[in-house]
């Protein structure tokens, strides 16, 4: 299997979702792809005041490496997507207040002038700081990637800002280093797109930010499940599995995630759906991934070794 080192430029990075690019490498199943990232506005440097910004914006969406052509890829199989290594860069941000999205309507936070956190990352002994209002703050980083996913459709252009049954701006942060992420290929060759890293984010990203930063490393194993046949992502991570539900309507988006993870109980445990719900509501968790992106996101939550 080939590893596959990419380099940041203008060819390799793009602010959209599409197939009429050409893709910025084609890789095989079972390939490893390494690479940095910039944040998610397009910025990189040692710190937050010293941030540039030296490459052309390709889309006005995350900047994202990609599109990534998957040569065995094909409509309707499945993409697993093994993160290796998620090591963040030196600076972060997360910007608050003014902004009129609906939750800062209904705060009223749109009468506060618009902050950001300038965050200091240690990604040796992984851990953040910022400075408000005459104190420091200290927090432990668990980084992730925020965008992972693949255009829902072979013509056009499709913004990065909405998580699809496709992947996308699924913003979960238990899909740290040592995750599996599964997603249903929605377009022969998969023109996957990776970025728009994470230091830290709670559940919900509730100010419409986590500590947006870039990555001095991004490794992730790459391959391609034929017999595999999903309609949402679903993810396997060192805590976990999770299953995925994405609507405007939380409600809604809550019974896909629930049914995915019917599903899931099902196909480990031999058990029909209402044995699994009824096992499930003892050991399963349910979590407001993001409520910032348009399409609101849950993740139902099932721990390792729940069962004894």
């Amino acid at each position: 299997m080939a590893v596959y080192n990419i380099q940041l430029s203008n060819e390799s990075l793009i602010g959209l979702l599409t197939t009429e690019v050409k893709p910025c490498v084609s890789i095989k199943s079972g390939d490893t792809l390494r690479f940095e990232t910039l944040d998610a506005g397009w910025g990189t440097g040692k710190s937050y005041k010293e941030r540039i910004k030296p490459f052309a914006r390709k889309g006005s969406g995350h900047a994202l490496v990609g599109p990534i052509f998957i040569e065995e890829a094909k409509k309707g199989m499945t993409i697993k997507i093994h993160f290796n290594e998620i090591k963040p860069g030196q600076y972060g941000f997360t910007a608050a207040g003014e902004y009129p999205n609906w939750q800062n309507e209904q705060l009223f936070l749109l009468d506060y002038k618009e902050i950001i956190l300038d965050w200091k990352l240690d990604n040796q002994m992984m851990k953040g700081s910022c400075h408000i209002n005459e104190r420091d703050f200290t927090v432990p980083l668990k980084p992730f990637m925020g965008v992972v996913g693949m255009p829902p459709e072979q013509s056009g252009d499709h913004s990065t800002w909405p998580p699809r049954f496709c992947g996308g701006n699924i913003d979960c942060k238990e899909i740290v280093k040592g995750s599996t992420l599964y997603l249903p290929i929605s377009v022969d060759g998969a023109y996957l797109v990776i970025g728009e890293g994470h230091a830290m984010q709670g559940d919900g990203e509730v100010s419409c930010q986590a500590i947006e930063c870039p990555m001095e490393l991004v490794d992730v194993t790459i391959e391609v499940l034929e017999d595999m046949v999903i309609s949402l992502p679903r993810a396997n991570t060192p805590s976990g599995w999770l299953t995925f539900g994405f609507d405007e309507d939380l409600n809604k988006a809550t019974v896909q995630a629930l049914d995915q993870m019917l599903d899931l109980i099902g196909e480990q445990y031999g058990l029909n759906r209402v044995e699994a719900i009824a096992l499930g509501s003892s050991i399963i968790d349910l979590r407001i991934t993001q409520i910032v992106n348009g399409v609101k996101g849950v993740h139902a939550c099932l721990p390792h070794d729940i069962l004894l």
